[in-house]
């Protein structure tokens, strides 16, 4: 049996060239302690959650607002091209008007006969299907957006500024006048009111007056 001997207590084995310092603090971790720094490591975590949510955010606004860009210029461009091809119909028509007006006056002297009836047609036709259209009617009130007035009398048979005659027919593609209708205009003969005013209060001053040669009815 081997002897303990007293006031000697058993230290655990120190490597050579270490310290009981040493050992006591690679002992102490071990006891259960909780790791220090954990609380650091949470709120780090939760910063950087915070930025990666700010940075989402600020992309999808670049990009919502990139797309409003695109979607407005898409916009633009296709209104501009819708212009541009309405300037150029706009224009092709315009230098042909002049051949629609010896086609129109063909028709009038019953020249519009044979293979040139048929031609004529056709690029009638091919006009009104690019949007041209022609206005201006005998008849009508004068509207000076849409008329210009060549010749100008006087008529006791309108009660407005008319158009008697048409000289040249307007054109328009849509709302656009490319040309105004040239007219001869007619308006009330000077007076005429006046006159057709006073021979009606004439006839009504002249029943009481036809009354009392009749006798009237007092008189029997």
């Amino acid at each position: 049996m081997t002897e303990e001997t007293p006031g000697f207590e058993e230290k655990p084995d120190v490597p050579s060239g270490a310290t009981p310092d040493d050992a006591e603090s690679k002992a102490a971790p071990e006891k259960g302690a909780a790791p220090a720094g954990d609380g650091t490591a949470d709120v780090g975590l939760v910063a950087q959650l915070d930025q990666v949510r700010t940075a989402l955010g600020e992309r999808t606004a670049d990009l919502q607002r990139l797309q409003a860009e695109y979607q407005n210029y898409r916009r633009r461009v296709e209104r501009d091209r819708i212009a541009v091809k309405e300037i150029a119909i706009a224009n092709l028509l315009t230098e042909l008007l002049p051949v629609l007006d010896d086609i129109g006056r063909a028709r009038e002297h019953g020249e519009l006969v044979g293979g040139f009836k048929s031609v004529a047609e056709s690029l009638e036709t091919v006009a009104a299907k690019m949007g041209l259209q022609q206005f201006g009617k005998e008849g009508e009130p004068f509207d000076p957006t849409i008329h210009e007035a060549l010749m100008h009398s006087y008529a006791p048979d309108v009660t407005e500024t008319t158009c008697v005659a048409i000289l040249q027919p307007g054109y328009r593609i849509g709302e656009r006048t490319i040309r105004p209708a040239r007219v001869a205009v007619a308006e009330p003969q000077p007076g005429a009111q006046t006159v057709k005013a006073e021979g009606a209060e004439d006839t009504t001053e002249a029943k009481p007056a036809d009354d009392k040669e009749n006798g009237g009815p007092d008189e029997g």
